[in-house]
């Protein structure tokens, strides 16, 4: 298996399912966490040097960060409903806490921070929707914590993608710290897949092939992206989702295309 992949186990004690630090990815900004809670479950946690965003994927919760509550938060029952998500920021150095009043799939976002803002709900009323691309090149962007959106590292999205579709596509990256012509963003993909015993198609690639991977990618797996472009493609029948998780040394996305088929972006 790539090693780039990391995929989903059993619940730890936690509930954790799948878990992604710095030292493991071999890299300095991005962490990501999922956790499966069941109804009643209590998930406490501080966090240190880093911001957090948490993402209530499916189900509903209870929040604490802080001194904030946010009581009863959660859109959807699961990520393949066309309702966007609540999520919460937690800044550095800040405790919080997530109760589960149903089944709920949480993915925490991190990324290194001084504590400079502080909690705060994100409604699924405050999220940008992007119909972008055309033809089976369209997709679905919910900007969840995007750069003109108060954080200090963290850039997090969300991605739909019906099937015969292509995402992230053309191709890009962003692996570079070359302001204002590219920004070094490290990058994780979380993705789930509809029906679930279904794959998606994942090509990891820098511009002199030292890095040129092409993956199978099940349901509930995390894809690195250390360096090159990402494209993702869906299966004809089956439906992709996708959290990404971005940060770097300067918090803003700009990348640069693939020269190679960039003539794609004069197609209707």
């Amino acid at each position: 298996m790539s090693r780039l992949i990391i995929k989903a186990g059993e619940p730890d004690k936690d509930g954790c399912i799948v878990a992604v630090t710095p030292e493991m990815a071999g890299w300095k900004y991005v962490g990501f966490e999922v956790y499966q809670l069941q109804v009643g479950d209590t998930l406490p946690r501080f966090t240190d040097g880093n911001e957090a965003c948490l993402v209530i994927l499916s189900g509903k919760a209870d929040v604490e960060a802080g001194e904030q509550k946010f009581t009863g938060i959660g859109s959807r029952m699961t990520v393949f409903e066309d309702i966007p998500p609540y999520a919460v920021y937690v800044p550095a150095e800040e405790s919080y806490s997530v109760k589960a009043l149903t089944e709920v799939e949480l993915a925490v976002c991190l990324a290194p921070a001084t504590g400079k803002y502080s909690a705060k709900l994100i409604t699924p009323s405050e999220m940008e929707i992007e119909e972008r691309g055309s033809g089976s090149m369209s997709r679905q962007v919910i900007n969840i914590l995007p750069e003109h959106k108060e954080a200090e590292s963290l850039l997090v999205v969300e991605v739909h993608t019906g099937g015969g579709n292509w995402s992230s596509y053309p191709p890009h990256k962003h692996d570079v710290d070359q302001l204002p012509d590219e920004s070094y963003l490290e990058e994780t993909y979380y993705h789930r897949i509809n029906p679930p015993h279904g794959f998606v198609v994942q090509r990891v690639y820098n511009d002199d092939r030292s890095l040129d991977e092409t993956m199978a990618v099940t349901d509930r797996s995390v894809v690195l992206v250390p360096e090159g472009y990402h494209p993702v493609a869906a299966p004809p029948g089956y439906a992709s989702y996708y959290l990404n998780v971005m940060a770097g040394p300067v918090r803003t996305w700009v990348f640069r295309n693939d020269p190679e088929h960039e003539w794609l972006f004069e197609q209707k």
